[in-house]
């Protein structure tokens, strides 16, 4: 098992992420994070590095485009184990990110609030958190990846117990627990979508 190193933490559930990023920081982990989640954590005296640090590029379009960048992804899903990939996070100055910890625009609370605009339900559908999330969940064998604010104290109990590392069972489970939640999103925005009448959406007919 290897000790997890560095986080990037980018929530719309900032429930119990101050501790948890405290914990994280306590037990040597080096914090990446992002716009709002990363002033909380800062409020919370945790150090933390802007995503824009490691990428080089500066959050975007209204935060469309943040994390979408080799640097952040390279380190998600370098197989530690494959030579050739760790000759190109290194040629390519990616460092590696052994735990990701992220959950999703409230699409379906947003759809929920009586009047809501269709636009406004677009702005509510995220790209760059399922991304992280998948490319997480995808590479399990050597990356952490938190989904439900939930999972934090089992995550640092683990880590107390294993030198700062998790268990392949528990980030197999993990894994899965996003998949099932990526899914769910999907079919929620799937389901507004096809509720929407063509002929008498305004920001359809422009």
């Amino acid at each position: 098992m290897s000790k997890i190193k560095r986080a990037i933490i980018s929530v719309t559930d900032k429930s119990g992420v101050q501790e948890f990023a405290k914990a994280l920081q306590e037990m040597g982990v080096e914090i990446v994070s992002t716009g709002g989640t990363a002033r909380v954590i800062r409020e919370a005296g945790v150090t933390v590095k802007d995503v824009s640090e490691l990428t080089g590029f500066p959050e975007m379009m209204n935060g469309r485009v943040k994390t979408l960048h080799p640097k952040v992804h390279g380190g998600i899903l370098a197989l530690r184990d494959n030579p050739e990939h760790v000759a190109q996070m290194k040629e390519n100055g990616i460092p590696e990110i052994d735990l990701v910890v992220v959950n999703l625009y409230a699409f379906e609370k947003t759809v929920a609030r009586e009047g809501v605009t269709l636009a406004e339900a677009i702005e509510n559908i995220d790209i760059g958190g399922p991304t992280l999330l998948r490319s997480s969940a995808k590479n399990f064998k050597f990356v952490t990846v938190v989904v439900d604010p939930a999972d934090y104290d089992k995550i640092l109990k683990e880590m107390r117990e294993n030198n700062g590392a998790t268990t392949i069972k528990t980030r197999f489970e993990l894994a899965k627990k996003v998949f099932a939640t990526t899914s769910a999103y999907d079919a929620a925005i799937s389901k507004y979508l096809e509720s929407i009448d063509v002929d008498s959406e305004p920001y359809l007919n422009e």
